[in-house]
């Protein structure tokens, strides 16, 4: 691939990403996509086969992003340690509100039975990732499980309600149970 259809397929992506915090990977249209990425729609066939293709790229790219971040963790902290580091971060109100960046699982997984099985694919490879490098042995990976199912929920039900108390009670609670 030429260095400039690189570049216009990352400027598509960028665009599908933010579309896709926004409003999930279901919703947005491949127009939108491509008029947030300054393109026509006409161009967007050379990049991508489809647009669940474009969104399935997308949100595995989101999701290596969120892996590469936690692979700066500490592997010599205890697990419990680096379980309360995330959650610290992830369990934040500035993560709460800026929806437009960070994890893209509060925005998507309502919408991921309703879409091509790579999404789930992608998704269960992600959360065996997250428990091979948040769990300090083998037995605890159903502790990391409930732990990344507590975050992601707290922290979608806390931008449902938006910044206010009764939220940041949400977030704290969540922290509290992680910690």
């Amino acid at each position: 691939m030429n260095h400039k259809k690189a570049q216009t397929r990352e400027r598509i992506l960028a665009a599908a990403e933010t579309a896709l915090l926004q409003r999930g990977p279901a919703e947005p249209s491949v127009s939108e996509v491509m008029g947030a990425a300054g393109l026509t729609v006409g161009g967007f066939y050379a990049h991508f086969e489809s647009k669940d293709a474009l969104m399935l790229e997308a949100f595995r790219q989101m999701l290596c992003q969120r892996q590469e971040l936690i692979g700066q963790l500490d592997d010599n902290l205890p697990a419990a340690e680096r379980r309360a580091l995330v959650a610290a971060f992830y369990l934040s109100r500035k993560h709460r509100d800026a929806p437009d960046q960070g994890c893209p699982l509060p925005s998507s997984l309502g919408e991921l039975t309703r879409l091509p099985e790579g999404f789930r694919t992608a998704l269960a490879a992600h959360l065996e990732l997250m428990m091979a490098k948040l769990a300090g042995k083998p037995e605890e990976a159903d502790n990391v499980l409930a732990d990344i199912a507590l975050m992601v929920g707290g922290l979608a039900l806390a931008r449902a309600l938006g910044a206010g108390e009764l939220s940041d009670r949400v977030l704290r609670a969540a922290k509290a149970a992680i910690v």
